[in-house]
C-alpha cells in the first residue's frame, strides 16, 4: 500500500542543457500543463544559467526552483564554484547533491557531498541527496554496502530537527540515461533499505518522514508502477523531465488515486 503520509516529490534534473530561453519556455509549459493542487511537490532544476529565468517563469505557481549543486564554502576563490546562499539569492529551495555523474565526473566523494548538506541546511535548503551502486556493484552484490556506505557517509553528524527536511534520491547508476530500469521490485527493496539504514542513523520516527524519490530513468511508461511501491516516494527525472508532455504524465501518476485521500492527508513534505 502506498505511504499517503509522505507526500510525493517529482524533481526535474535538466542536467547541462537548454539554453535560458529554451529552460525558460519548458518551465512555462510545464506550469501551464501541470495539475493544480497541492497532492505532489514539483521542483524545476535547470542549469545554473538558467535559474533566474525559469524562477520568474514559475513564481506564480506551486512549482518550487532547485540547483544541480553548490559548494560547501560561502565565499572564497572557488572559481566557478556557487554557494549556498547565492542560490537562496535566486529563491532556490532545493538543490541536488551527489548525483553519480558529479561523483564519476568530478571527483564527488562522500565527505564532500556531507559538507555541502550540512552547507545546505545551514542556508535553509532542501537537499535531494544521492545514493546508488554502479552496474559492477550491483551484479557484485554490493548495493547495499554501497548504499550504506554513501548514507551514513554523507549524513555524518548532520542533526534532523523537526523543521529540517531532506530527500534522498536512489539512482541505480546502470539504470541512469541508458533506458534500463530497475524493476519495481528492486526498486522497493532498496528503498526500503534505505528506510532502514536512515532508521538506524536517526530513528524510526525520523525515517518514516524522509521522502525517497527513485532516480533511475522512471518516465511515462513505468512511473506509475514505479510509484505504487510504498517506499517510492517520488522521483528524480532526467531525460523526461525536458519535454512537457512526458514530465506532466509522470507528475499525474504521482497524484494519489483514492478518492477519498484529499491533499491535506499528505502531510510530510514542503510546505506551498
Amino acid at each position: 500500500m502506498v505511504n499517503r503520509m509522505r507526500k510525493k516529490i517529482i524533481a526535474g534534473n535538466w542536467k547541462m542543457n537548454l539554453t535560458v530561453v529554451d529552460a525558460g519556455d519548458l518551465a512555462r509549459g510545464i506550469q501551464r500543463d501541470v495539475p493544480e493542487g497541492r497532492e505532489v511537490d514539483v521542483v524545476l532544476c535547470p542549469p545554473f544559467t538558467a535559474l533566474k529565468d525559469v524562477g520568474s517563469a514559475i513564481e506564480e505557481s506551486l512549482i518550487k526552483l532547485g540547483a544541480q549543486d553548490m559548494h560547501w564554502e560561502a565565499v572564497g576563490a572557488y572559481t566557478g564554484e556557487i554557494s549556498a546562499a547565492m542560490l537562496r539569492d535566486l529563491y532556490c529551495r532545493y538543490v541536488i547533491l551527489g548525483h553519480s555523474e558529479r561523483r564519476q565526473y568530478f571527483g564527488e566523494t562522500d565527505d564532500t557531498v556531507n559538507r555541502k548538506v550540512a552547507a545546505a541546511m545551514e542556508a535553509t535548503l532542501v537537499p535531494i541527496m544521492c545514493v546508488g551502486e554502479t552496474l559492477e556493484q550491483r551484479e557484485g552484490g554490493e548495493t547495499q554496502a554501497v548504499v550504506r556506505r554513501q548514507l551514513e557517509g554523507g549524513l555524518k553528524g548532520i542533526d534532523l530537527g523537526v523543521s529540517r527536511d531532506l530527500v534522498i534520491a536512489y539512482e541505480p547508476v546502470w539504470a541512469i540515461g541508458t533506458g534500463r530500469t530497475a524493476s519495481p521490485q528492486q526498486a522497493q527493496d532498496t528503498h526500503a533499505y534505505i528506510r532502514e539504514i536512515l532508521g538506524e542513523i536517526y530513528d524510526a520516527s525520523t525515517a518514516s518522514r524522509i521522502r525517497i524519490q527513485y532516480g533511475g530513468s522512471m518516465k511515462p511508461e513505468n512511473a506509475e508502477e514505479l510509484l505504487e511501491q510504498p517506499d517510492i516516494d517520488g522521483g528524480l527525472i532526467g531525460g523526461a523531465s525536458l519535454e512537457v508532455r512526458s514530465f506532466v504524465e509522470v507528475i499525474r501518476a504521482a497524484i494519489p488515486k483514492d478518492p477519498d485521500v484529499s491533499e491535506h492527508e499528505a502531510d510530510w513534505g514542503e510546505e506551498v
